[in-house]
């Protein structure tokens, strides 16, 4: 990602959130590096001018293309776009993306609105799964009343074969993505960004045990704000928030599932 994707209302709240030396850029060695010790990544588009996020899609391809073996695009197409699943299908026949990332809180869209329907329809046919960013941000003009994830539920339901995935598991709403990923056959989700909340993160995982979903659980980094090894070191170190306590233990088993999953195999990407 490079400081010229970021402007507007992300670049200015982002600073007020982080500090005036804000900077999310990052080159591509530094991600290679972040991935070294890994079996493959998925990167990621944005298309999302509401508030000024816009990770191209070509930019993308033409980083994953150096290591296509390893390295899955996801492509992003606003859903306020003209036609959006036409510029989807284009975009995959021109740049053989494998996915599309969609996020309501940037892009300014519901998921439930009707404009989006033929969007989904388009990525279930070219067998393109959903990575969504169904929770909060720092973002001020970022529409929280469009974020939830349960709105996914019907989604889901609608388009059966679309397999989906609730990035950061829908934080704050845990819960929410919890059931709707525990009821739905082709939802999963991401524990990617939790570590900065590590109580978050722990409550987050003995949940999703206590629910039955823990082989529906993927890593994930959220890279640049996290590398690998820092959410490996959450992840491995996570019972020492229970350690001299009668709280429940994330069994090392679920640790080493979360780490070890084929992601690209399970979501159809290789």
């Amino acid at each position: 990602m490079e400081r010229e994707h970021l402007s507007g209302h992300f670049l200015a709240d982002a600073k007020k959130a982080w500090g005036e030396q804000f900077t999310l850029s990052s080159t591509p060695e530094e991600h290679r590096q972040s991935i070294a010790g890994c079996s493959g990544a998925i990167v990621l588009a944005l298309d999302a001018p509401a508030v000024g996020f816009n990770v191209p899609n070509e930019w993308v391809a033409k980083y994953t293309a150096e290591d296509p073996t390893r390295l899955f695009g996801f492509a992003s197409v606003d859903p306020n776009r003209d036609s959006p699943e036409r510029i989807l299908e284009q975009v995959v026949k021109d740049w053989n993306m494998k996915g599309l990332k969609l996020a309501p809180i940037y892009q300014d869209f519901h998921p439930l609105d009707p404009i989006c329907f033929p969007l989904y329809s388009k990525a279930q046919e070219l067998k393109l799964p959903i990575m969504w960013h169904q929770g909060t941000s720092f973002v001020h003009k970022g529409p929280l009343e469009k974020s939830r994830p349960v709105y996914l539920d019907p989604v889901a339901r609608a388009f059966p074969d679309l397999k989906m995935i609730i990035a950061h598991m829908g934080h704050p709403w845990i819960g929410e993505t919890i059931s709707v990923v525990r009821k739905n056959p082709n939802v999963f989700t991401d524990i990617s960004a939790l570590a900065s909340r590590p109580w978050q993160m722990y409550n987050a995982l003995v949940e999703a045990i206590e629910y039955g979903i823990e082989d529906k659980l993927l890593f994930g980094t959220d890279f640049p704000f996290f590398t690998v090894q820092r959410m490996v070191d959450a992840l491995q170190n996570i019972n020492e928030l229970a350690q001299g306590t009668k709280l429940p233990h994330v069994p090392d088993r679920v640790i080493e599932k979360i780490l070890h999953k084929n992601t690209p195999e399970l979501l159809g990407l290789a």
